[in-house]
C-alpha cells in the first residue's frame, strides 16, 4: 500500500496500517477515533483488519483492549480472521480464537478463514484452524458467550446479492469465485491471476494492483465508486 494513498483513513487506521503503536495508543487514549470505525474507502475494513493484515501484535492487543470487535466484516463479509489466514499471521488467528471470535465464519462466498489459509498456501494456519473451528461450535454448543454478529452485515450481504443478481443474473456461485464479485464492478479485475489476493479479498471493490517486492502486491484505493 502506498502511503500516500492514504489520506482517506481516519487517524487510527493510518496509524495502525504502519504498525505505529505509540500513534495508535495516544489516539484510543484521547478518544479520537472510534476502533470500530469501518472505512468505506477501503471497503468497510476497520483498524482491527488493518492490524490483522499487518500482524502488528502490539497494536491488536491494544485495539482490542480499547473494545475493537473481532466479529465485524468488509463489505465482502471478510473478519479480521480471514486477513490473517491470507497473510499467514498464525499469532493472530491464535490471539482471535482465545477470545472466542467466531473465526469459522464464512464471508459472502461461502468462505471460511481456513479455506482462505488454504487458498494462499498457509499450511500452519491450517492446522491451525482444523483445531480451532470445531472447538468454535463446540463454544457455541456450550452457550459461551461470542461476539459474532456484526449488525450491518445482514443488510449489506442483501445488498450485494441484489446488485450480483441484477449485474449478471446468468452468472453461477461457482463461476463468480473468487474472481467474479471483482470484475462485476470493476472490469479490469477479471484480469487479475485467479489466486491475486485483491481480487478475491476485496470483493466487488477490487483496487488497483502494482507489483512490488517482498509482498505479492500493493495496494491502492480504486478510483472507481
Amino acid at each position: 500500500m502506498e502511503l500516500t494513498k492514504m489520506s482517506d483513513m481516519t487517524r487510527l487506521h493510518q496509524a495502525v496500517a504502519v504498525g505505529d503503536y505509540g500513534a495508535v495508543k495516544w489516539i484510543l487514549k484521547k478518544g479520537l477515533c472510534d476502533p470500530n470505525h469501518k472505512d468505506p474507502d477501503w471497503n468497510d475494513r476497520t483498524p482491527l483488519h488493518w492490524a490483522a493484515i499487518r500482524g502488528h501484535m502490539e497494536v491488536l492487543h491494544l485495539l482490542l483492549e480499547h473494545g475493537a470487535r473481532p466479529c465485524l466484516v468488509t463489505d465482502v463479509g471478510w473478519t479480521p480472521a480471514h486477513f490473517a489466514a491470507e497473510s499467514g499471521h498464525l499469532g493472530v488467528l491464535k490471539v482471535l480464537h482465545a477470545l472466542h471470535a467466531a473465526i469459522d465464519a464464512p464471508d459472502f462466498f461461502g468462505d471460511t478463514p481456513k479455506r482462505i489459509a488454504q487458498i494462499y498456501g498457509q499450511s500452519a494456519c491450517v492446522a491451525f484452524l482444523e483445531m480451532a473451528e470445531p472447538q468454535c461450535r463446540a463454544h457455541r454448543l456450550a452457550g459461551l458467550p461470542q461476539d459474532e454478529r456484526d449488525p450491518d452485515w445482514d443488510a449489506g450481504k442483501s445488498r450485494l446479492q441484489r446488485s450480483l443478481r441484477s449485474a449478471a443474473p446468468s452468472t453461477s456461485r461457482e463461476e463468480r469465485r473468487p474472481l467474479w464479485g471483482a470484475a462485476w464492478r470493476h472490469p479490469g479485475a477479471g484480469l487479475l491471476p485467479s489466486r491475486d489476493p485483491v481480487a478475491h479479498t476485496r470483493g466487488h471493490r477490487a483496487p488497483s494492483v502494482t507489483q512490488g517486492p517482498g509482498s505479492s502486491v500493493l495496494l491502492q484505493p480504486s478510483s472507481q465508486s
